[in-house]
């Protein structure tokens, strides 16, 4: 738990959760309201829930490995069904959940730090063995595909086999484990906030002329 929360604290407003927790604060509505609102993104399926999305799609590779007979524990077996059962998902105009990030460009350091964490204190359990050699093949997948600017794992390819290992079963409190880990960055940025005396924030707004002006119309 502690390096889960270590992870997830992430403060600097980056995400839809930090960012929305930072937009009601600046209004200087009460913290628990304005992290109350970053929450309600935090629920979304594109952020809090990626790592339920990466689950679904672990549980689906394994019924498949074990309905095509696969040794789990041959590696190179189970690297050449999950290699086929990809490209059929990708065939089918999926897309492999918890691959791609908007920023990063490489494997995410988060992940990395699970990983490591699994290889030392449970390196045969079932998940993180699919989970591992879904990572040894996908990024040279992916980069053939070529419809991925970034073809390595975020935090979320790894953190649901986490909770799984340790008989965190039920999904539904995902999202309240990663809140308990995002409230202690986003709530420590907004006392910064209040004693920095940043603004309120507002959109941009611009009119028709400036558009039409800025993209030649």
């Amino acid at each position: 738990m502690r390096l889960y929360l270590t992870i997830h604290v992430d403060h600097e407003g980056g995400n839809v959760s930090a960012h929305t927790t930072t937009l009601v604060g600046s209004a200087l509505s009460d913290p628990y309201l304005s992290f109350s609102a970053g929450l309600n993104g935090l629920a979304g399926p594109l952020h809090g829930l990626a790592n339920q999305e990466v689950l679904t799609y672990l549980f689906e590779m394994r019924k498949k490995c074990k309905e095509a007979g696969v040794d789990m524990t041959n590696r190179a077996a189970l690297s050449a069904a999950l290699e086929k059962f990809t490209w059929d998902l990708l065939n089918s105009k999926r897309v492999v959940p918890g691959y791609g990030h908007a920023v990063l460009r490489k494997t995410d350091p988060r992940y990395s730090c699970q990983r490591d964490f699994a290889s030392r204190n449970f390196p045969n359990d079932e998940l993180f063995l699919l989970v591992d050699t879904v990572y040894s093949i996908m990024p040279d997948i992916l980069t053939k595909h070529g419809k991925t600017k970034n073809p390595f794992p975020n935090v979320d390819a790894h953190s649901g086999v986490l909770l799984q290992h340790y008989g965190l079963t039920q999904q539904d409190y995902y999202t309240v484990l990663f809140g308990v880990s995002r409230q202690l960055g986003v709530l420590s940025g907004l006392v910064w906030d209040r004693l920095q005396g940043r603004p309120i924030e507002r959109p941009k707004s611009v009119t028709s002329e400036w558009l039409f002006k800025k993209f030649n119309v």
